[in-house]
């Protein structure tokens, strides 16, 4: 007997043994016999949703989270937009909203586990699919390919956030079960598989070598061919308008074993300015589910199972044949809604899933409590030309010839571009810009006054009369870089001069705005009041102040009769509203930023013209759908 526990004792020692006390190691993987993931050993399938903390007030993360949780999913898949953390050439901002690792850490804790796409590239119709405005300091960089100006800046953004993921993965204790590399480059014309081996030695080198990588492209052939790379599993997306079988054959012409996996199946879809807004059925939604699920496939709800809201100046934009960009609310016709509610197609969902798995136990967290602030006066506070000296302290540049918002290091918003009238103009002559060389859209003033509207694929020309030396104005708005669709870099501002019938104009003044550096200071209700041309057109701020009645509640605002333009509430910038473009009619205000124990500040800067009595309507639901 002493010999057998000596032979025991030394199993033990070399580990040989397994004894009750030590944990299996756990591990995530891809099992090519039987077609499936295995999570600690075990066949394992997941269901999963999407959710853009960026796009959620970190006051409602856990609220979206639970009810993504009490649907019945085992998984939500995440992007990382890395110009949302890094604004400057190796300035990083984590803090606040930013805060990647808590979300993450938030996850873990409702019993979630992760899908990461830290991009580089993430499409998302985020502002320039997630890549920061920076990289094109130098105008002739490749985006999305082995340029090596471009490859140096994301190693460097990989080195900062991988190592943030890397304790987080599941085979180290944490929740993420697997991380995609880049997003539908199948898509972008580059095709460049030396960029994609790139990515993956880096993932690898900082990740390690047991974390799953994974791709994802559309279901093209020619997708397929330039998206995917030996050593990263290939899945695809469709939406439910697409048949299950066909789909997963094209994914299995590329994998011909492992398993079956929709990374983005289309809940909804999104809202361009000027068009209907997007609704897809439960019904088909929920079909085109359970017919994946009954394959055995692993699905993931993108486009979205939660959307939100584009605030600031966060919201892409779509390039098919023009340039589209996206609203401002990205309520996606998702299951959950803008403001976090549960809809009629969540419900869905949810009896589809629970065929499949058993759901959690107790109620899904109900809809949260709106409130119908009513109707806000504002008064205006001053045009925007008038105010210069605040929104451009270091005062403009000057140059020749109009210089882009890039060349100047304005990353979004506004520059106003100022030059003069080179003779006396009579009769009307044509002020003129060559064609897409307005990016996006210019508001033009002579002598201080509004004259009209040049735009992007619009637009290009207005009739003109005024004085030798008369000042002319072009206040240039950035509506979003392009998230999708374009082979070309997205420079905004004025691309090209600006002629007065056919003759260049030159010697401009550049003003770079720093509108939200003033507004997040204070200005203008800490400001002395300026005496202001009343009904005049024209970019101008208005101002006014509301209170909440005991508890600040989520509220939609409505601006009956407003042009376009920005709001800011308590300085926080809730996004674009431009309601006789539409369908947005109304944008989201989460009671986050909103105060109870004092007024709640409102700045409204607007690009064309208010109505006569400006007044702001605050109502418990949204409007998304008029179109004029």
């Amino acid at each position: 007997a002493r010999m057998g526990l000596r032979a025991l004792a030394l199993l033990l020692a070399a580990g040989l043994l397994h004894t009750q006390a030590s944990p299996p190691t756990r591990s995530f993987q891809l099992d090519y016999e039987e077609d499936c993931f295995r999570k600690d050993g075990a066949p394992f399938r997941y269901i999963s949703g999407s959710i853009h903390y960026a796009r959620v007030p970190r006051p409602a993360w856990r609220d979206r989270l639970l009810k993504m949780y009490m649907s019945g999913l085992s998984a939500v898949q995440v992007y990382v937009p890395w110009n949302y953390h890094e604004p400057l050439p190796g300035v990083y901002d984590f803090a606040g909203d930013r805060d990647v690792e808590a979300f993450l850490d938030l996850t873990a804790e409702l019993g979630l586990l992760v899908i990461l796409r830290p991009g580089p590239y993430i499409c998302a119709e985020w502002e320039m699919g997630g890549l920061p405005t920076w990289l094109l300091w130098k105008p002739d960089i490749i985006l999305r390919s082995s340029d090596p100006a471009y490859l140096a800046a994301v190693d460097s953004w990989l080195h900062v956030l991988l190592p943030k993921i890397k304790p987080r993965l599941y085979q180290h204790g944490g929740n993420i079960i697997s991380v995609q590399v880049e997003n539908e480059y199948g898509s972008y014309y580059a095709c460049d598989y030396g960029y994609l081996r790139h990515l993956l030695g880096s993932f690898r080198a900082l990740l390690g070598t047991e974390v799953l990588l994974f791709t994802t492209d559309g279901t093209r052939a020619q997708e397929l061919r330039c998206g995917t790379l030996q050593g990263l599993y290939a899945t695809v997306d469709f939406g439910p308008g697409s048949n299950v079988t066909e789909a997963f054959s094209a994914q299995r012409r590329v994998e011909p074993r492992g398993p079956l996996v929709n990374s983005e199946y289309y809940t909804g879809w999104l809202d361009y300015w000027g068009e209907a807004h997007a609704s897809t059925s439960s019904a088909r939604v929920a079909r085109g589910l359970e017919d994946m699920l009954q394959l055995g496939a692993s699905v993931n709800m993108q486009y979205m199972f939660h959307g939100g809201t584009n605030f600031g100046y966060w919201s892409g934009a779509d390039f098919k044949d023009q340039y589209k960009p996206v609203t401002t609310s990205y309520d996606y016709d998702a299951p959950l809604s803008e403001a976090g509610d549960p809809t009629e197609k969540l419900f869905a969902i949810r009896t589809v899933i629970s065929k499949f798995q058993p759901l959690p136990v107790g109620p899904m967290p109900p809809a949260t409590p709106k409130y119908a602030y009513g109707r806000v006066a504002l008064r205006k506070y001053a045009d925007l030309l008038d105010v210069l000296d605040v929104l451009c302290l270091s005062g403009p540049i000057q140059s020749q010839l109009p210089l882009t918002f890039e060349a100047i290091k304005q990353a979004h918003g506004f520059v106003v571009y100022r030059t003069r009238l080179p003779r006396d103009v009579l009769d009307p002559a044509t002020l003129g810009a060559p064609p897409h060389s307005i990016c996006d859209r210019g508001y033009v003033m002579l002598r201080q006054e509004y004259q009209g509207t040049l735009e992007r694929d619009g637009q290009t020309m207005l009739r003109v009369t005024g004085r030798a030396g008369d000042t002319l104005d072009v206040l240039l708005e950035n509506m979003g870089r392009i998230s999708f669709g374009a082979n070309t870099s997205d420079f905004k501002g004025l691309l090209g001069n600006l002629s007065l019938d056919s003759s260049p104009l030159s010697n401009w003044l550049i003003y770079p705005l720093a509108i939200d550096a003033a507004i997040q200071q204070g200005w203008p209700h800490t400001a002395l009041p300026k005496s202001s041309m009343g009904g005049r057109a024209g970019p101008a701020f208005y101002t006014g102040t509301f209170e909440t009645p005991g508890s600040a509640w989520d509220t939609f605002v409505k601006f009956p009769g407003w042009s376009k333009g920005q709001l800011w509430i308590n300085g926080f910038n809730l996004g674009r509203y431009w309601p006789c473009r539409g369908p947005q009619q109304t944008l989201f205000v989460p009671g986050s930023v909103l105060h109870v124990d004092r007024p709640n500040n409102i700045t409204v800067l607007e690009l064309e013209g208010a109505p006569p009595a400006p007044l702001l309507l605050f109502l418990d639901r949204p409007l998304f759908n008029r179109t004029l």
